[in-house]
C-alpha cells in the first residue's frame, strides 16, 4: 500500500447479481432468525409463520442495507439442525421476503453449502459462514460457483467447542494471517467479494473481545469491507452485569466504537438505533 492508497483509500463496492453497490458509507445487517434457540429472544421468529414477513417489513422500515437470515443458532449449547430442517427454515422465509421486498439484499447465515445454495437460489443475494469454510470443504467453490459476495468470519473449532480454544499468542497478528489465508482461499475459488468479521464471541474471552475492537482498524490492512457484531452479546451484559434483553444501550455505545475503528456493516438486532448511530458517526465523520 502506498501513501496515496493511504490518503485516497480504493472505494469499496460489491457485485451482486450484476449490480455494482457502493459501500460509501456504513450499512446496516438486521438479524432474523428463524430458530427456537437463538441467544437473543427477540431476533427469533417462529419457524412456518407470517413473523419473519413481518419483522422484515419493519426492519426494512427501519432503514435496514441488508437482513441476514439463519436456521441454526450459532450459541453454545444450541440443538443440532439437520440440513434438510435448515434448508426448510430459511428458504420459504427467503421467498416470502424477496417477494414482498424485492429490492433488499439478504445474507444467508449459514456453514453449510447445500444451504447457501439452496438459499441463493430461493433469492438471497450474499453468504455469511461463521466458519469461512472450515466446516464444510465445499462452502468456497460454491459460493464461487454462485458469484456471490463471502462474509467469512474468525472462528476456532465448532460452536460447540469455540469457546475452549482462546488461547493465542497474539491474537491480533493470528487472525490477520487467518483472514489473508482465507482471502486468498476465496480468490482461488473465484470469489471476488469478500468481507471479513473478526467473530467477536466466537472463540474469545471477554478480554481479547475488547482488544480486538479497540484495534479493529488494524485489519483495514488487508482491504476487505470488514463487519462488526457486537449487538447484544455476552461481551457487553456480562461487562454491565446485566442479560441480553437490557444490552442495547451497551450495543450503541460499541457500535460507534466499531464504526471510529473502520467497521463497513454493522450486524444487529435493533436496526432503528443502529441507523441512528450510522447518522451520528457520519455527522462527525462526514
Amino acid at each position: 500500500m502506498d501513501f496515496e492508497d493511504i490518503v485516497f483509500p480504493p472505494k469499496i463496492t460489491l457485485c451482486i447479481k450484476g449490480k455494482v453497490l457502493l459501500l460509501d458509507r456504513p450499512w446496516v445487517m438486521g438479524i432474523l432468525n428463524i430458530t427456537p434457540d437463538s441467544f437473543y429472544a427477540g431476533s427469533r421468529v417462529r419457524v412456518g409463520s407470517d413473523e419473519a414477513l413481518k419483522k422484515a417489513e419493519q426492519m426494512i422500515t427501519d432503514g435496514a442495507d441488508i437482513l441476514d437470515i439463519g436456521g441454526y443458532s450459532s450459541r453454545p449449547g444450541a440443538d443440532e439442525v439437520g440440513e434438510e430442517e435448515e434448508i426448510e427454515r430459511v428458504v420459504p422465509a427467503i421467498q416470502s421476503i424477496k417477494h414482498s421486498f424485492p429490492e433488499v439484499l439478504i445474507s444467508v447465515d449459514t456453514f453449510r453449502s447445500q444451504v447457501a445454495a439452496a438459499a441463493v437460489h430461493a433469492g438471497a443475494d450474499l453468504v455469511n459462514d461463521i466458519s469461512a469454510g472450515e466446516l464444510d470443504k465445499n462452502m468456497l467453490d460454491t459460493v464461487g460457483g454462485l458469484k456471490t459476495p463471502y462474509i467469512a468470519m474468525h472462528m476456532r473449532g465448532t460452536p460447540k467447542d469455540m469457546q475452549m480454544q482462546t488461547d493465542y499468542d497474539n491474537i491480533l497478528t493470528e487472525i490477520m494471517y487467518y483472514f489473508s489465508k482465507k482471502v486468498a482461499d476465496c480468490r482461488k475459488a473465484g470469489i471476488k467479494d469478500v468481507i471479513i468479521d473478526t467473530g467477536f464471541g466466537f472463540s474469545k474471552t471477554l478480554e481479547q473481545n475488547y482488544w480486538i475492537l479497540k484495534n479493529l482498524s488494524y485489519f483495514k490492512i488487508i482491504q476487505q469491507p470488514i463487519l462488526a457484531g457486537v449487538s447484544r452479546k455476552s461481551m457487553i451484559y456480562k461487562t454491565l452485569k446485566l442479560n441480553s434483553e437490557e444490552a442495547l444501550n451497551g450495543t450503541t455505545a460499541l457500535n460507534m466504537v466499531a464504526l471510529i475503528n473502520g467497521a463497513n456493516i454493522l450486524r444487529v438486532h435493533d436496526v432503528k438505533e443502529a441507523k441512528q448511530t450510522v447518522t451520528l458517526y457520519k455527522q462527525l465523520y462526514p
